[in-house]
């Protein structure tokens, strides 16, 4: 039988841990010996108990993941470290891999990948998922990430609503005429993820509709 990895889970939200809980312990060789909900609490837990792997969320209250990550790694942690976030933005994914952390996973990642990259983090690798493998090469390049349509690509002044690079990729989408089942099997992510992503784009461009979002986009040459 395999060794069992021990793991401490680190979100504000009860019911996301508890759904991260029944998934990870279904497999044999994932225990979860303890949950957190911010960064200085699971700083106490992981010196306490000492897990091989610590799953942190960003955005959490006292302390966020990704300072929380930083202080471990300043105190010479053993533990390895995997983000497990909703957000894609290049800022995140890059202050995350600064700080310490050994993979960062989005939040729609299936069980599949999300066991994989326990794995190879435990055994001491790396892992990103695709959608952030990009952010990283095309910042070791010194590259801009592209939007889907190449001819217009907004400059940084001009995206002025600090949309993410996922939200810019279904905001052409939706002005394409996609529904969101549509664009949920393009990006193969989740219905439920595009339309969080949807309504956060929506909520940053204060628009209510198609047509607003579309005449605000078009005016800020974001499409």
């Amino acid at each position: 039988m395999s060794e069992i990895t021990k793991i401490v889970l680190a979100d504000d939200h009860a019911l996301v841990r508890d759904g991260i809980r029944a998934l990870l312990e279904s497999e044999r060789d994932l225990e979860v010996i303890g949950e957190v909900s911010n960064g200085e609490e699971a700083i106490v837990m992981v010196e306490k108990l000492h897990p091989d792997l610590l799953i942190i969320d960003i955005r959490m209250p006292v302390m966020n993941g990704i300072e929380a990550v930083e202080a471990l790694h300043n105190n010479n942690s053993n533990v390895k470290v995997i983000i497990l976030s909703m957000h894609d933005s290049e800022e995140y994914i890059l202050k995350s891999i600064s700080a310490g952390a050994n993979g960062y996973l989005l939040k729609d990642t299936d069980k599949t990948e999300f066991i994989k990259a326990i794995h190879i983090v435990r055994d001491g690798g790396k892992y990103f998922s695709g959608d952030i493998s990009n952010v990283l090469v095309n910042n070791i390049l010194g590259l801009k990430l592209p939007l889907v349509n190449h001819e217009k690509q907004s400059t940084p002044s001009e995206n002025i609503f600090d949309l993410t690079n996922k939200e810019l990729q279904i905001l052409e989408l939706v002005l394409s005429g996609l529904t969101n089942q549509q664009i949920s099997e393009k990006l193969k992510n989740s219905k439920r993820t595009i339309e969080t992503h949807r309504f956060n784009l929506m909520r940053k461009m204060d628009v209510k509709n198609l047509i607003d979002l579309s005449k605000k986009a078009q005016k800020h040459q974001l499409v």
